[in-house]
């Protein structure tokens, strides 16, 4: 095949962020210097942002058997670059500056970022097994050197061991059951694979267990129930700009190539696999809330409060018709948002250079009375996660309630109410410690003018955002009724 232009132009967020990632190793080869790596890996992944206009002009577009470019593709990679962006910039407040910040390296963590983040790029346009692979490969091992940067402390170390064991376990199984699938059908593509078991009538044995192990791999990556058990070691252990990028970007990517291979062969889904995916979801919105109603941690709250998001998730993915994939677009953009505006004030708190990450409730009592701005951050992304009316959760929970309802799926509905209400609960709970006062308590604080750095800035954004799009909805509605899949 050759390559055109059009293939070049609709590469171009892939070939920038790769470019970019180049650059920013040699720079550090060159001279380290912290704030140098940072701003060319904000350039890089603006550029890269940039760069989705032209390629939504040449949109759908097969450029190799591998990767497909298509309206669909957009929008996971736009989303992905801007958590990814995000989450850079939040390592640049966490690392600090000069001696009083981050005691080893911190160039690194740009690089390995970067790494990642080109991972899930591939990975939101696969549209072949080989691709899905590759791409989650390439998301995957920069992330187990992520989790465990900050080795001086103990349970960062602890955390990035787990996650690289049971990562690598998750995988073993995705590759298995790709052998068997292609055992199977003879073909590597989703579609190819679609239209074989298509062919066939149910799937065969084989192609279910093909299709169940490659689930687990996917399920392992995304944290459900019962694949769940490192989520809040990892979470609690990973520093807080990493522990974003792990709730956000990586997450994001996974669910896009699931939704992708689910659609493209549309008997995947269906039968004995359509019953396990119902089983699945009411398990991680169940367990997701309950046992997050037990913690003192903030960082692991989040973790387990993200099972049973993407437990909610699943219901569009189980429904598969209708409103599903506009259900899945807005439910994704509003989670990344508010996962990035909660696990941002955590960062704020933090710095690596203390011993550990400020993440323990108590921490945050009567914050209100000391940082109020960051407190508003933080009620405004808690609302929004509970999914309360005029904040963008409810916009994303709203729409997956009807996915549910449209496709009779009355136990899935059923568990998503029980679970918002569960959530609701430990959301407030949150909300109700930062503006407790209480004498003789030991202050945690953020950094003198912390609004007036990049972290800070970029903070408020997302609070105006989170607000903006609950009040006013439409726009990301219109953008997400544009992206379906092609085909």
């Amino acid at each position: 095949m050759d390559f055109t232009i059009q293939h070049f132009i609709a590469l171009a967020p892939l070939l920038i962020t790769s470019a970019t990632l180049v650059v920013v190793m040699l720079a550090i080869a060159w001279r380290r210097n912290h704030a140098q790596t940072f701003l060319l890996s904000v350039a890089g992944l603006n550029l890269a942002l940039l760069s989705i206009f032209p390629v939504l002009k040449v949109a759908p577009l097969a450029v190799t058997p591998l990767l497909q470019i298509d309206q669909f593709a957009c929008l996971y990679m736009a989303l992905i670059l801007v958590a990814t962006l995000a989450c850079v910039t939040l390592a640049h407040a966490y690392l600090g500056d000069g001696s009083s910040g981050y005691p080893g390296n911190r160039e690194e963590l740009y690089l390995l970022i970067l790494l990642a983040a080109a991972g899930g790029l591939v990975l939101v346009s696969a549209q072949n097994l080989a691709g899905l692979f590759i791409g989650l490969e390439l998301l995957s091992v920069p992330v187990y050197g992520l989790v465990a940067y900050a080795f001086f402390n103990k349970r960062s170390l602890e955390a990035g061991i787990k996650y690289m064991v049971l990562s690598a376990a998750g995988s073993g199984f995705l590759l298995f059951g790709m052998a068997l699938l292609y055992a199977e059908a003879g073909s590597l593509s989703f579609s190819g694979i679609g239209q074989a078991l298509a062919a066939t009538g149910l799937p065969s044995p084989l192609a279910q267990l093909g299709l169940g192990m490659m689930l687990i791999g996917l399920a392992f990556k995304l944290s459900l129930v019962p694949f769940h058990l490192w989520t809040p070691d990892v979470y609690e252990g990973a520093p807080a700009p990493v522990a974003a990028f792990l709730a956000t970007a990586s997450k994001v990517a996974v669910f896009a190539v699931l939704v992708r291979l689910f659609q493209l062969s549309p008997v995947a889904s269906s039968g004995v696999l359509s019953n396990v995916l119902t089983v699945i979801a009411i398990a991680s919105i169940l367990v997701g809330n309950l046992l997050a109603l037990t913690q003192s941690n903030l960082k692991r709250l989040l973790g387990y409060s993200s099972i049973a998001h993407f437990g909610y998730l699943l219901i569009a993915l189980v429904a598969s018709k209708g409103l599903a994939m506009e259900a899945i677009g807005v439910y994704l953009v509003t989670y990344v948002i508010t996962s990035l505006g909660a696990f941002g004030v955590i960062t704020l708190m933090s710095s690596p250079y203390k011993g550990r990450d400020a993440d323990a409730l108590y921490e945050y009592r009567g914050l209100f009375w000391r940082r109020p701005y960051l407190t508003a951050v933080l009620t405004v992304m808690m609302l929004s996660l509970a999914g309360i009316p005029l904040t963008a959760g409810f916009i994303g929970k709203f729409y997956i309630i009807a996915t549910g309802v449209e496709a009779h799926q009355w136990w899935l509905v059923g568990s998503l109410v029980m679970g918002s209400a569960i959530g609701v609960f430990y959301y407030l709970r949150v909300m109700v410690t930062l503006y407790l006062i209480e004498p003789n308590l030991r202050r945690v604080d953020a950094q003198l003018h912390w609004e007036q750095k990049a972290g800070g800035v970029m903070l408020l954004a997302i609070a105006l955002l989170a607000f903006f799009l609950g009040v006013y909805p439409q726009p990301l509605l219109t953008l997400v009724q544009h992206s379906g899949l092609a085909g």
